[in-house]
C-alpha cells in the first residue's frame, strides 16, 4: 500500500510540475499576462460566469495598452497569445497567412465524419477541399438559389401574419431560426423541411441538437478541445450518434434519390453531388467522397442555421430600440420593390444598402463566432521580437472586442447602420469588422449567409413594425455555455402588422 502511495505522489507530483511548468511559459517570456489557474489557466469563468468570446474582449480590453501586440493565456494548460493590435491581426489572417492556416480544433475524420468540415480540416485537405468548394458559392451560384430564399421567405411571411392576429408579443429567435432552418434545408438537402408549419420539425430539433448535445455529455470536452490530437489517437468522437445517423440518412437519401431521377435544382447539393460523381469515376483531384460531402453539408446547415436567424434576431432586437432606423430601413424596401414590380428580386436585394448596412452593423455588435483560432504552424518570427510566437502557440483573435473599441468604433455600444456605408469603412484600418473571419480561411458561405439574412429581414420589416415588449431583456444576456453569441431566453418583441 505504502508503495501504491508513493508511486501516487511521484505521479501528481510530476503533474504539478509540468502544469506550473507550462503556465510559466508567458512569465518567462516577460509577455503581460493574468496568473493563471493551476487547473484551469485563464478560462475558470467560462461557461459559469462568462462566454467565452467575452471573456477574451474583456481581456483584450485590459491589454491594448501594453507594449505588445499580444498578451499571454492560457485555455486551460494550452498556451494561448490573445492578439491585440490590428496590424498583427492582419498578418495572422492575411500577409503572414503560411504560419496560421489551421484552426488548431478537434475533428475525426475516420470515427465522426461529421466532425471533418472545411471550417475544421488542416493543411492540405483543407487547401484542397477549400479548391473544390469555392466555386460553389459565387454569385452566380447565388442567384440560381435565390428564387428558394424567396419562396421560403414568403411562407414566413404568412406565419408571422397568422401569429400577429392573436398574439402580439412574439419570440423572435425561434420563429426566424424555421426560416432559416427551412431555407438551407431547401438549399443544401433539397427538402421542404416544412419547419415554420411544424415547430418540432426534424431539421429545427437536430438543428439545435448538433449545437448543444456532445457525444460524452460534455465530460470529455476538456480533452476533445484541449488536445485535439490526442483526442484523434483516442478515437473519440464530438458529434451524438442520433445526429450523426439523421444526415448521415438524409444526404445519403438525397444523392440516391437525384442520380435515380437526374433531377437538377440549381443549390448546394447538385453541387456536391456533381463532385460526388466525379470521385465515383476516380477523378480524386475534382470529386469528393461520400464522407466528405456529408461534413460538408452538415456543416452548411448547422453553420448557416444558427448564425443566420441569431443575426436576425439580433437585428430585429436593435431595429426595436431604434424606430427612425427601422423607418429608413422600412422605406428603403418599399422604393426598391416598387422599382421591381413589387417583387424580390436578386438584383433588387442588391441595391438594398441600408438593409447590407444594418446587417453588418449587427454582425459588429452581435457577430456569431465572435472570436478566431488558429494554431501557429511554424515559428513566426518577425523583424520585432517582441512579435515572436512560438510554433504550437495557439492565437487568439478577439473579434468582439476589437468590435467594441471605441478607437476604431465611436460609441460602440450604439446602434449605427452608416458606419458600414463605403466611405467610413475606408476610414478604418484592415481587419476591424471580423464576423465572417478574413484572408484565405474566412467563411466560404459567407454570401449565402448575408443573402438569407437581408432576404429574411427585408420580408419583415416591410411587413410588420417591432418594438420593445416588457419581455424583451434589456440588456441583453447572452447564452454563456455556447460559442456562439446568442440571447439567453430568446428575444421577445412586440409586433404589428403595417398598415398599407
Amino acid at each position: 500500500m505504502s508503495l501504491v502511495l508513493a508511486l501516487i505522489a511521484i505521479v501528481v507530483s510530476l503533474v504539478l510540475f509540468a502544469a506550473r511548468r507550462r503556465h510559466g511559459y508567458w512569465q518567462r517570456r516577460g509577455i503581460p499576462h493574468d496568473v493563471p489557474h493551476p487547473l484551469f489557466g485563464n478560462i475558470g469563468d467560462w461557461p459559469k460566469k462568462r462566454q467565452i468570446a467575452v471573456i477574451f474582449s474583456d481581456y483584450y480590453r485590459k491589454y491594448k495598452s501594453a507594449n505588445y501586440p499580444f498578451a499571454g493565456f492560457y485555455f486551460f494548460f494550452t498556451r494561448t497569445a490573445v492578439v491585440t493590435d490590428l496590424d498583427l491581426v492582419k498578418r495572422v489572417l492575411i500577409k503572414d497567412f503560411n504560419h496560421f492556416e489551421n484552426r488548431g480544433i478537434f475533428y475525426n475524420e475516420i470515427d465522426d465524419p461529421l466532425s471533418a468540415t472545411v471550417f475544421s480540416i488542416e493543411g492540405q485537405k483543407w487547401r484542397h477541399l477549400r479548391h473544390k468548394l469555392t466555386p460553389t458559392f459565387t454569385s452566380g451560384k447565388m442567384k440560381h438559389m435565390f428564387p428558394i430564399v424567396v419562396k421560403v421567405g414568403e411562407e414566413m411571411d404568412k406565419v408571422f401574419s397568422n401569429k400577429v392576429g392573436d398574439e402580439k408579443v412574439l419570440e423572435i429567435v425561434d420563429l426566424v431560426a424555421r426560416y432559416t432552418a427551412d431555407v438551407i434545408g431547401n438549399c443544401a438537402f433539397g427538402l421542404n423541411c416544412n419547419s415554420q408549419q411544424n415547430p418540432n420539425a426534424d431539421f429545427v430539433s437536430f438543428g439545435k441538437r448538433a449545437l448543444s448535445e456532445r457525444r460524452y455529455k460534455g465530460l470529455l470536452d476538456f480533452i476533445i478541445f484541449g488536445f485535439p490530437k490526442l483526442s484523434r489517437s483516442l478515437r473519440l468522437k464530438l458529434n451524438v450518434q442520433e445526429v450523426e445517423d439523421f444526415y448521415t440518412k438524409i444526404v445519403r437519401d438525397t444523392i440516391d434519390y437525384r442520380l435515380k431521377t437526374k433531377e437538377k435544382r440549381n443549390d448546394f447539393m447538385d453541387s456536391l453531388i456533381e463532385m460526388y460523381q466525379k470521385e465515383q469515376e476516380g477523378n480524386s483531384d475534382e470529386g469528393l467522397t461520400f464522407n466528405e460531402i456529408l461534413a460538408q453539408a452538415f456543416i452548411f446547415f448547422v453553420a448557416g442555421f444558427e448564425t443566420s436567424s441569431t443575426t436576425m434576431g439580433f437585428a430585429l432586437y436593435e431595429l426595436a430600440q431604434n424606430q427612425d432606423t427601422q423607418d429608413k430601413l422600412r422605406k428603403e424596401i418599399n422604393d426598391v420593390l416598387a422599382k421591381h414590380n413589387n417583387q424580390f428580386t436578386y438584383e433588387g436585394i442588391k441595391e438594398m444598402k441600408y438593409l447590407e448596412q444594418v446587417v453588418m452593423e449587427t454582425l459588429r455588435k452581435y457577430p456569431a463566432l465572435a472570436h478566431l483560432t488558429r494554431k501557429t504552424q511554424l515559428d513566426f518570427s518577425p523583424e520585432d521580437p517582441k512579435n515572436f510566437i512560438s510554433k504550437g502557440t495557439t492565437v487568439v483573435i478577439p473579434a468582439l472586442g476589437i468590435h467594441y473599441d471605441p478607437d476604431i468604433y465611436p460609441e460602440p455600444e450604439k446602434f449605427k447602420p452608416e458606419r458600414f456605408t463605403e466611405e467610413a469603412i475606408a476610414s478604418r484600418p484592415a481587419c476591424a469588422w471580423l464576423p465572417f473571419g478574413e484572408g484565405p480561411r474566412n467563411c466560404i458561405g459567407l454570401r449565402f449567409g448575408i443573402m438569407q439574412t437581408c432576404v429574411g429581414l427585408a420580408y419583415l420589416i416591410k411587413g410588420y413594425r417591432f418594438s420593445v415588449a416588457p419581455e424583451t431583456q434589456i440588456p441583453i444576456k447572452f447564452v454563456l455555455k455556447s460559442f456562439l453569441l446568442s440571447a439567453e431566453n430568446g428575444i421577445y418583441l412586440k409586433v404589428e402588422t403595417v398598415s398599407k
